[in-house]
């Protein structure tokens, strides 16, 4: 099994006799001999101080819904997305939290975005349960991400790198059991389940649950490390320095000079170099940086000027006075940090003034640019206003002459209508003349005609009376009659 030993006192544990393959369980030989494992080559630790590398054993999946007959409460989680935090995780599984006696946070090789956990339960029933409760299930339903659990067949550890000053067990280390860093209780199995992060630093899990953040409450390592920088310009992922002003990552002169050029082109003097963590100085030409991370444990510590190593990759400084004071140091660092303060200020009012020159500029060569759209769009303008109007005034011209022309064309066709009318009036007059002729001549044929009626009367009445008898008649049928007479006695004149 493996339990606490390997958190903050594990490498103690190591130096006083037990090693770290102690902690986990040792293959048997059915189990060393079985092909239905699969190894897979893990580490742990923070690798800028330790770090601890092993092999786990786990039973092979392969679809085989059946659980392993040599199982063993001891399950590894396989593949657990970086971004989930360690207390997501125990959240994850809180209906399980407390049958879990420890939990292992480990790398697996070829996982660099993901992680890894080795779960040890009290019984071989709640291992089986978890197993079959969250095996295949999502981590939450806005991801596509599934649990894998696979049961453990063992770990072994192979190797051990780190400084020598975390080998050295402490006075205290082989005496008193360690405690948790949160709550400073004992960390003991009874007490609850002990969960050891990426960095081997051990916790209780109700109290890392807590622990909303991916980084370690101990040592701020976070699990999810940040991208590979590369230059802003060429890509170059070698000799790269990042402005402390802006966060421009450009590569050193060496290589494509992308930094010394952003310094020219923004007037940004300071620079850091991210291999070494120093801080450059353009105007002065030289370092200007007073602490730098160390390499052994990653903290902060004060740069020695005169460090003889200074030029042969010291990067701890560990040669620095080792008589020097903590209250000296803290007064040091104060001075420093006030330093930098108003280096930052200085450097700051710089870059506004910067920042003002370029806002001014562009505000002015934005102005410059709307006068010449403004000029340009009044000239298109014109331009359509101008030929609009030419073509205006070529269409006035054109009703201008075609009115001159109906004026014509009236003036002729009023004199031929008034030609037309005095034509109508000659003729009308003709024709009046004409039929006042006729009605006259008329007028004289009726009255030699009633004058020839009157005599052929006269002369008509001797002979009737001398034949005939005197008879009456009406007047109507006289006068019916007369006409008829007249027109018969006419005949003969006619003819």
């Amino acid at each position: 099994m493996f339990s606490t030993g390997m958190s903050p006192s594990s490498s103690a544990a190591a130096v006083s006799g037990a090693t770290l393959e102690d902690h986990f369980w040792q293959p048997t030989a059915e189990e060393s001999s079985s092909s239905t494992n699969e190894a897979f080559p893990f580490s742990s630790g923070n690798p800028r101080i330790e770090e601890t590398r092993g092999v786990m054993h786990l039973f092979s999946n392969n679809g085989i819904s059946d659980l392993p007959v040599e199982r063993k409460p001891l399950v590894a989680v396989v593949g657990v997305p970086n971004h989930m935090t360690y207390a997501d995780f125990c959240q994850f599984c809180a209906s399980f939290i407390h049958h879990i006696l420890e939990m292992r946070i480990v790398r697996l090789d070829g996982m660099e975005d993901r992680y890894s956990i080795l779960i040890r339960f009290d019984t071989q029933d709640s291992t089986d349960k978890f197993y079959l409760h969250f095996n295949g299930r999502q981590f939450n339903s806005l991801e596509e991400e599934v649990c894998r659990v696979l049961f453990t067949v063992d770990v072994q550890f192979t190797g051990y790198s780190g400084s020598l000053e975390h080998t050295k067990p402490s006075p205290t280390s082989t005496t008193e059991q360690p405690s948790c860093p949160v709550c400073l209780e004992r960390l003991d199995q009874d007490m609850g389940g002990i969960l050891t992060t990426i960095c081997n630093h051990s916790f209780h899990c109700s109290c890392i649950s807590k622990w909303t953040d991916s980084s370690c409450p101990v040592c701020r390592y976070c699990q999810q490390q940040p991208e590979k920088s590369i230059c802003f310009v060429c890509q170059t992922s070698e000799n790269l320095w990042i402005c402390v002003l802006c966060g421009f990552v450009g590569c050193g002169r060496y290589k494509g000079g992308h930094a010394i050029r952003h310094w020219k082109e923004t007037q940004h003097c300071y620079s850091l170099e991210l291999d070494t963590q120093r801080v450059w100085d353009y105007v002065g030409d030289n370092y200007v940086h007073r602490l730098i991370q160390s390499k052994t444990d990653g903290k902060l510590v004060e740069l020695n000027s005169h460090c003889v190593h200074a030029y042969d990759g010291c990067g701890g400084c560990e040669c620095a006075d080792s008589g020097v004071s903590e209250a000296l140091l803290k007064s040091k660092v104060e001075a420093i940090v006030n330093e930098y303060n108003e280096l930052l200020a200085t450097q700051l009012e710089n870059q506004k003034l910067y920042f003002d020159t370029l806002l001014e500029e562009v505000k002015e060569e934005t102005e410059r640019e709307i006068s010449e759209a403004v000029k340009k769009a009044i000239a298109q303008k014109l331009q359509k206003l101008q030929a609009k109007l030419d073509r205006c005034i070529k269409e006035k011209k054109f009703l201008d002459d075609l009115n001159e022309n109906l004026v014509k064309n009236q003036e002729i066709w009023k004199a031929k209508i008034s030609e037309i009318e005095e034509r109508e009036k000659m003729a009308l007059k003709i024709k009046d003349d004409k039929i006042q002729d006729l009605e006259e001549q008329l007028r004289d044929l009726m009255m030699s005609l009633e004058a020839g009626k009157k005599v052929e009367q006269q002369l008509s009445i001797p002979n009737e009376l001398k034949d005939g008898t005197v008879l009456p008649i009406s007047v109507e049928s006289s006068s019916g009659k007369g006409p008829k007479g007249r027109k018969k006695a006419n005949n003969p004149r006619e003819s």
